[in-house]
């Protein structure tokens, strides 16, 4: 409730300061409407939509989620591109330089622009991302990666499938889910079906992320369960081609420690290709000092929305691709599967991360 209350007191902020930019280039059209009428209703629709589209779902809830969304994208899109704009206005108010006639015009092209890339971003299928790896005592492997589906009330279920339909023709050997599977709406059966028909010749393993918890620990136990999901809560399984699956809750909710990392890892085999799972890329650390091969994590969407992905480097050391992270170890942090909430993408293309494994010796 804190979160959506402060989030939407940010919202309104940001429409306002938007409001008065508009104001500020076409003044004939006054202050009132830009500034005060449209961000106060638009706020309390989307704090309205918000909630309602949790619990209620259907063709009328679909248009008020992906109105009230795309709406919030776009102010935060909007809203760095005002404030840049706005910038650049002060500086050639100091130095003497009338520039409205010309940065008004030019702010409306760039806003138009990156507002039609980002709902393109955010309705493009995910890109298939193959990625070749070696290492030693490793049997060939290809392995897809999903994270961050966020799949409900904001990702068709047709288009779920059509994705899947892709995944499936790269014949992947394995299937690794990273978190933040499913979120809430119509068809939850039916997703999950669709997870349980895809086959591979190791199955389907996963971890919780974030949103698994905030959905209800159990009701997400059941999604996994149904879908098929091998679900790998600080644990290990060892596939009969010799190759470790360890798989660690989400590691900021379920309050995953250094010391419990390092138990489950002193378990596992270091002459067996080890692989690590888990949702957000934290303890990277730990990781390295266990010489993992690969740790594979999502959560940061690579910022989803430029210029957001400088936030999240604030918080995160790795956002998005491969990073070498010791002698011996490596991490692979995809920009997740479709998105979150907003339906947008901007210069942070969605993902299915296809790898390639194969022996040094090759």
């Amino acid at each position: 409730m804190v979160f959506f209350v402060v989030a939407s007191i940010i919202l309104l902020l940001m429409q306002i300061a938007v409001g008065l930019w508009f104001y500020f280039i076409f003044p004939s059209i006054g202050w009132k409407m830009p500034a005060v009428v449209v961000p106060l209703c638009m706020t309390l629709f989307i704090r309205w939509a918000m909630v309602y589209t949790r619990t209620h779902y259907g063709t009328f809830e679909s248009l008020c989620y992906y109105a009230a969304y795309i709406w919030a994208g776009i102010v935060f899109i909007a809203f760095c591109i005002v404030i840049a704009f706005a910038l650049l206005q002060l500086i050639g108010s100091l130095c003497h330089i009338q520039a409205r006639a010309v940065l008004g015009p030019v702010s409306m092209v760039v806003l138009m622009l990156a507002t039609a890339l980002s709902i393109y971003g955010g309705w493009s299928q995910p890109k298939l991302k193959h990625i070749y790896l070696t290492f030693p005592n490793a049997p060939e492997l290809t392995i897809a990666v999903l994270s961050d589906s966020h799949l409900g009330e904001g990702v068709s279920l047709a288009r779920f499938q059509k994705a899947l339909t892709r995944i499936q023709a790269q014949k992947p050997d394995m299937l690794l889910v990273l978190g933040d599977l499913f979120e809430y709406g119509m068809h939850r059966s039916q997703y999950a079906q669709a997870l349980k028909d895809f086959h591979t010749l190791y199955g389907t393993f996963g971890v919780f992320g974030n949103h698994e918890y905030y959905m209800g620990y159990q009701n997400s136990v059941d999604f996994y369960q149904e879908a098929g999901v091998r679900l790998l809560q600080n644990q290990y399984e060892t596939l009969p081609n010799g190759v470790q699956i360890i798989g660690i809750n989400d590691i900021k909710t379920a309050h995953v420690t250094e010391q419990m990392l390092d138990n489950l890892l002193e378990q596992t085999d270091p002459d067996k290709l080890r692989l690590l799972l888990s949702h957000q890329p934290l303890l990277v650390e730990v990781a390295a000092r266990h010489q993992i091969p690969l740790m594979l994590s999502g959560h940061t969407h690579n910022g989803q929305l430029l210029p957001f992905n400088l936030l999240v480097k604030l918080q995160y050391d790795y956002i998005y691709g491969l990073y070498q992270t010791g002698p011996h170890s490596n991490i692979y942090v995809t920009s997740g599967m479709f998105y979150w909430g907003m339906p947008l993408r901007l210069f942070a293309p969605a993902e299915i991360a296809i790898l390639h494994i194969q022996n040094h010796e090759k």
